[in-house]
């Protein structure tokens, strides 16, 4: 049967796979019936109109992941092949305080954003997240200063405007202005506000280098101060000299939980992160935004301070060789993408530093990295951790394409069934399948998704447990993934015998109705 027909079936019954159910239980082989966008049984005994032998795969729940940044990328490729052909069922949106939503002053808000993102038919679920960025953004711009009482006010007002249009959480980006330029007072006041509406606070915290337990312990302690559930985001150590700092990072998280808290982690398998250039820069030369930086990069005064500010992260936190250019626009630097500073900085003459603002100079200071400063110990330390999801931090992208990408978008979910659980032995399958099901969904107080039952949403993955793995390389990164076999969104086939379907059933996800 053709797989379009198969993709339009409102019954269909998966026989004779190897069930690993999300819950952490052990795998064992059942049948799992698909009816009318639910799990209708699991077990034997039951017949369907059409029938997918799934003997010697693994049937698993449709992988959540819990910190992508999709809402920028979704709506342009809605078929999200990247994210179907590793599992990727559920997308959740708006993290490192980076939302479309809201902007009051052009009518953007989660409604619009989910009317827009449902407009273009998405094969996969979106879950969003109200960005701190944005809120900030809306009411006191890209200034580097404290919020009035006022402003305070109102933008817990938009926060709970958010929420009651089904946000899951609040998100904050502390090293990307204008987030970073928030004291913890305002943090404490917002999610005291999440708090109030049941919602999750995930963090990308103010410092993952050499503050990194300073920052761990600012976190922790805006859950004690508003009581909000915490998820602190993409938990790393950069930079050589803090490589295994994130041991005292779990072990901080573990006393909060001890201590009564709701607090949890998320990583993603690889030891190279990726952010934008600025994000390298002192707070106060990103005051006003990017016009603002860009008369100061031309500025010999000012640039001459921005140097002095970045020369000390330059071989602790910021390695020249390991900073990798993604990508960037038009300009002078436009052939060097895939190398890295130290090269350009060679080229150039000049120290890494200079190199660095000559590149944002001459490309309107946007310029997005692939940073190589982690150790694979902490990543291995922080993945096998009981509380960690498993989540790309990555975007929607179609292969093949421009640019120099980091291959998270791509292989995050593979790479860890295949590299760290089937050739590594780090995690065991059914514990690999929980840090990419119900531990995400539980994060996000999900009840209808994270685990294959009887009554649960039909999101439902097949792949071979020993074909499943990432081809996504920092070398070579436009390649999908390998292994899956079938992804079904609300029973509805979008990836059947290896081929995309063309179906496309997602829908926004809204709060507790999820």
């Amino acid at each position: 049967m053709k797989a379009e027909v198969v993709a339009a079936m409102d019954e269909v019954l998966i026989s004779g796979g190897t069930l690993v159910d999300g819950s952490g239980a052990a795998p064992r082989v059942a049948d799992v019936l698909l009816r009318d966008g639910r799990v209708a049984h699991i077990g034997e005994g039951a017949s369907a109109g059409h029938v997918i032998d799934a003997s010697g795969l693994v049937v698993a729940p449709g992988f959540v992941d819990l910190h992508s940044h999709a809402d920028f990328t979704l709506t342009g490729q809605p078929d999200a092949e990247a994210c179907v052909r590793q599992g990727v069922t559920t997308l959740v949106t708006g993290n490192c305080g980076l939302s479309t939503f809201p902007a009051p002053a052009f009518g953007v808000d989660l409604g619009f954003f989910a009317d827009s993102v449902e407009a273009a038919r998405p094969a996969v679920n979106v879950a969003p997240l109200v960005g701190h960025g944005a809120l900030r953004a809306a009411v006191l711009g890209q200034e580097q200063r404290q919020a009035t009482p006022e402003e305070l006010a109102e933008m817990r007002r938009l926060l709970a405007v958010a929420a009651g249009q089904g946000a899951f959480g609040l998100t904050t980006g502390l090293i990307y202005a204008p987030g970073s330029f928030a004291d913890t007072a305002e943090i404490e006041a917002l999610a005291t506000e999440a708090a109030s509406h049941g919602l999750l606070y995930a963090t990308h915290m103010r410092d993952e280098g050499d503050r990194l337990i300073e920052a761990v312990g600012e976190a922790i302690g805006v859950a004690r101060a508003s009581g909000v559930r915490l998820q602190i985001s993409h938990l790393k150590a950069m930079g050589p000299a803090n490589h295994g700092k994130v041991a005292a990072a779990l072990e901080m998280l573990e006393s909060a939980v001890a201590g009564g808290l709701d607090v949890a982690c998320d990583v993603y398998p690889y030891t190279a992160s990726s952010t934008t250039l600025t994000s390298r820069l002192p707070g106060w030369a990103l005051d006003g935004g990017t016009p603002a930086l860009l008369e100061r990069l031309a500025d010999p005064e000012a640039r001459e301070r921005i140097l002095e500010d970045l020369r000390p992260a330059v071989g602790r936190t910021f390695l020249p060789e390991g900073v990798i250019i993604a990508s960037l626009g038009p300009g002078r630097f436009a052939d060097r993408v895939g190398d890295s500073i130290a090269s350009v900085a060679k080229d150039l003459g000049v120290e890494p530093a200079e190199a660095v603002l000559e590149v944002l100079a001459a490309h309107e200071a946007s310029v997005s990295i692939v940073n190589h400063a982690m150790a694979e110990d902490d990543v291995d330390l922080v993945l096998r951790h009981p509380s960690s999801a498993v989540a790309s931090d990555g975007w929607v992208l179609r292969a093949p394409g421009e640019g120099h990408p980091h291959p998270r978008s791509f292989g995050t979910f593979a790479r860890v069934l295949g590299h760290y659980t089937r050739e590594r032995g780090l995690l065991d399958l059914a514990e690999s399948v929980r840090k990419m099901t119900s531990l995400p969904a539980s994060r996000l107080a999900m009840t209808e998704r994270g685990t294959l039952a009887p009554g649960r949403v039909a999101d439902v993955v097949v792949f071979d447990p020993e074909r499943v793995e990432d081809l996504a390389t920092y070398a070579d990164p436009w390649h999908y993934a390998a292994g899956v076999r079938d992804v079904f969104v609300a029973g509805r086939a979008v990836l059947l015998g290896g081929e995309i379907t063309g179906a496309r059933p997602g829908r926004v996800l809204r709060g507790r109705a999820a």
